[in-house]
């Protein structure tokens, strides 16, 4: 009965959020086991921090597996930026949620955290302890440059589906205006992106 009634809630869900688009891409059966595995993978096996993850868990559940529309990527990853802390465990529990609801919501951000984090803590030690080897020194520098351009990778990822002939003025003007604002005059993130979300509201795609 229970379980019967959770099914009940994403199939209310699903048909909310653009469950018959995916139920013409879904090919593969979506099971708790199946959808922590995938969070368990792209959380800890994606390098550049939280965007190029999301970008990953896109790609793997909307794109080869049809569990997760593009509709419901948009409203996960908007709400996981105006979430305090970590942007990327948020984005994983509301995901999941959407898809199988809270026991997946807390499964998911166990698996794509935990493995890293323990990872994290040897990597520092090591690290700390050849702090004065050029070498490592230079890996560091190295890995860092790396991350840097798959954090542009994973912006480009996020804008590419919206930078139409018509439609690239208002994103380089939103993007251009984040800049000046945060770099220029200081504000804050929901500063920002309260007056984005009342500009996007009102200056609709044409």
């Amino acid at each position: 009965m229970e379980y019967a009634s959770s099914r009940s809630r994403r199939t209310d869900r699903r048909r909310i959020t653009g469950g018959a688009a995916l139920d013409k891409l879904a090919v593969r059966p979506l099971t708790l086991a199946s959808l922590t595995n995938v969070f368990l993978k792209a959380g800890n096996t994606t390098f550049g921090g939280g965007d190029p993850t999301m970008m990953a868990l896109k790609r793997e559940l909307g794109e080869r597996r049809g569990w997760f529309s593009d509709e419901q990527f948009a409203l996960v990853f908007s709400l996981a930026r105006i979430t305090p802390g970590t942007n990327v465990l948020a984005f994983c529990a509301g995901a999941a949620y959407l898809m199988y609801g809270w026991l997946a919501s807390v499964a998911a951000v166990v698996a794509s955290s935990a493995p890293s984090a323990v990872l994290a803590v040897w990597l520092t030690v090591v690290f700390e302890s050849a702090d004065r080897n050029p070498v490592a020194k230079m890996t560091v520098s190295g890995v860092l440059a790396a991350v840097v351009g798959m954090m542009g990778a994973a912006v480009w990822q996020l804008t590419k589906p919206n930078f139409s002939s018509k439609g690239w003025p208002r994103i380089v003007a939103l993007t251009g205006g984040t800049l000046l604002l945060r770099e220029v005059w200081g504000w804050s993130p929901l500063e920002i992106m309260a007056l984005a979300a009342g500009i996007g509201a009102m200056w609709r795609e044409p």
